[in-house]
């Protein structure tokens, strides 16, 4: 008999993507059939508008298409489909939650920045040494940054509005950047930091700070010149303050096209890559950290595990 096979799509604010897996035979987690992740922005213009654009919508719609295919060539048995930070901002997020179910069968859950927080600490820590914590645990996505603080359960948690979507389309308005836009996006983003020190005090305790999502993978592929992706060669990368520093630069002094040439950024994040950049080197500031556990488990992982239960 075929052993229980599950997915789960996370649609955010920059991307749409997908994990198909099954129980690993006799051991504790799952192995993984399937992971993609296509570029849709689904949030285009929303911290302006509280508007999904039709556009966008469409463009997630196609993705949504070729994920429902591959699931039913895996014989999925069940499915999750989550929206985070550009749906919850949207007053038409119905127009997309309607055709999603359409196309994959099941109606999109809304998660709240802390469910979006606990899904990801899961996710991110079934594969760590608990001697290793207590954890921060890291999510910077395209609209929200997600913030867990923890061992081996969730011990405080919070979701701030800035990721490399919004903070992109908020502050950053020429190419490159000027210098004074970098400056007033690194102070909008220390004071968010401030909050996250009220709200989650483990935050500055961590021993280990683990990073999620595209624009940390993204940073280390840079870091590390990868040409062609390599899941293997980015989890678990370890990414200095030096080197995040380093592409923070490089890439926040060249423009659009000229960024295209530094092999690991992919051509669709090349825009807003240095807004995520923000974020990222505001962690390190702000806490002081040395490095960060680059991880490619994440909230898609705490949903494959929250349906293998």
């Amino acid at each position: 008999m075929t052993a229980k096979r599950v997915a789960a799509i996370d649609c955010g604010t920059n991307s749409t993507r997908l994990l198909i897996a099954e129980p690993s035979d006799g051991a504790p987690g799952f192995t993984i059939l399937d992971r993609r992740m296509r570029i849709t922005r689904l949030g285009q213009g929303v911290n302006a508008t509280k508007l999904l654009a039709p556009e966008a919508i469409e463009r997630t719609a196609v993705v949504l298409r070729e994920y429902r295919a591959a699931m039913d060539e895996y014989g999925v048995h069940e499915v999750r489909i989550t929206a985070t930070s550009a749906a919850r901002d949207a007053a038409n997020r119905e127009d997309f939650f309607s055709v999603a179910k359409e196309i994959v069968g099941v109606e999109p859950e809304l998660l709240s920045g802390d469910e979006e927080a606990r899904l990801s600490f899961r996710g991110a820590t079934a594969d760590l040494d608990p001697a290793d914590g207590p954890f921060l645990i890291v999510d910077i996505g395209g609209g929200s940054t997600e913030f867990v603080a923890g061992t081996s359960e969730p011990e405080g948690a919070l979701s701030v509005d800035m990721g490399c979507v919004r903070i992109t389309e908020q502050e950053l308005h020429h190419d490159p950047p000027q210098a004074e836009e970098l400056s007033i996006a690194l102070s909008l983003i220390d004071a968010y930091l401030d909050d996250v020190d009220r709200e989650v005090p483990g935050a500055a305790n961590a021993r280990t700070f683990v990073g999620l999502a595209g624009t940390i993978t993204t940073v280390a592929a840079v870091e590390i010149g990868l040409a062609e992706y390599d899941r293997d060669r980015i989890h678990h990368f370890r990414l200095t303050r030096a080197a995040a520093e380093d592409v923070f630069r490089t890439l926040a002094t060249e423009s659009h096209d000229d960024r295209l040439a530094n092999p690991g950024l992919e051509p669709e994040r090349a825009d807003v890559i240095v807004g995520g950049c923000c974020v990222l080197v505001s962690i390190f500031r702000h806490w002081g950290f040395d490095e960060c556990l680059v991880s490619e488990a994440d909230i898609l992982d705490g949903l494959v595990h929250s349906l293998l239960e």
